[in-house]
């Protein structure tokens, strides 16, 4: 569940080529930027970063599908859904100069800016395009354990697959991980309004960025078609193969600037407080170097 600030906001929505509503966040004035969360998060997982940009730009953050303000995922879905629902956003607020994604919302860009060339300025913040054979693997299991309701399960098995848990975690029985997940769950539960983004309503849509990864392996070269100029942003402190994706990204985009957040991880743009997402969090950090790539 976000802790949002109170920050003031309204909010939109446009219809995606598939006739799915795509709802948005929108907060500030001046030039437009997208931001588009990643993994267990929502629109409202950036807002402090938003609101430290505000001054400057009309920020606009997308809930994508399943979340918050937009529809469901269809049995069909894939990475091109993901790039139509983005164009609908960028052609119909007229926000397409600016984009900045973090992890999955990072691939989503990776793709996008390939063929909307209306996208002018791209922040790509460690893309997990560098997944070891174990996490796929476990991939899969997360399937399987949502598709079974052991919700508490699965979301162990997701930390494990994205490797989030400091290594601390992997001394820790899994049947202890999960009782202390199930507790969490529980509690937030008990604490949530009615129109809160939880985690456990956010969990079974894992499987959509699981499948965005997946799908996205071995597509370097592809990306390499991209004119748009490109900042590749990520954490000193993250998990060593998105470090490592960012590596890989550097000679495909040979124009691109490349700055390191030294003593941040995987969070560092989101809010701070969040339950899931918080720690480590510095939005305004991150947004000092959005503003002065946009600008």
């Amino acid at each position: 569940m976000t802790t949002l600030t109170p920050t003031p906001a309204t909010t939109g929505s446009v219809t995606s080529h598939d006739g799915t509503t795509i709802g948005y966040r929108r907060i500030g004035s001046g030039p437009g930027v997208v931001i588009l969360h990643g993994a267990m998060e929502h629109s409202g997982s950036h807002v402090q970063l938003a609101a430290a940009l505000a001054d400057t730009f009309t920020v606009y953050l997308p809930d994508r599908r399943g979340r918050g303000l937009s529809g469901p995922y269809q049995t069909d879905h894939r990475i091109q859904t993901d790039i139509d629902d983005m164009d609908a956003v960028l052609t119909q607020t007229g926000a397409a100069h600016n984009v900045f994604g973090v992890s999955s919302g990072a691939l989503i860009w990776l793709h996008a800016a390939r063929v909307l060339p209306a996208i002018r300025r791209a922040v790509i913040f460690e893309p997990p395009l560098l997944v070891a054979a174990d996490s796929l693997a476990l991939m899969k299991r997360f399937d399987e354990e949502i598709a079974r309701g052991k919700v508490a399960a699965a979301l162990v098995t997701g930390m494990k697959a994205g490797r989030f848990a400091p290594p601390l975690f992997d001394l820790i029985p899994r049947f202890v991980m999960e009782r202390m997940t199930s507790a969490m769950l529980a509690s937030e539960d008990k604490r949530a309004e009615p129109d809160d983004v939880t985690v456990r309503t956010l969990a079974p849509l894992l499987r959509y960025d699981f499948q965005l990864v997946a799908d996205s392996q071995g597509m370097f070269d592809r990306f390499a078609d991209t004119h748009a100029d490109v900042l590749l942003l990520n954490g000193g402190a993250s998990p060593e193969y998105l470090r490592a994706s960012v590596d890989a990204l550097v000679p495909i985009f040979p124009r691109a600037e490349r700055v390191v957040l030294e003593g941040l991880g995987h969070s560092a743009s989101g809010n701070r407080g969040d339950q899931m997402t918080g720690r480590g969090a510095d939005p305004e950090r991150v947004a000092r170097e959005l503003r002065r790539f946009f600008s």
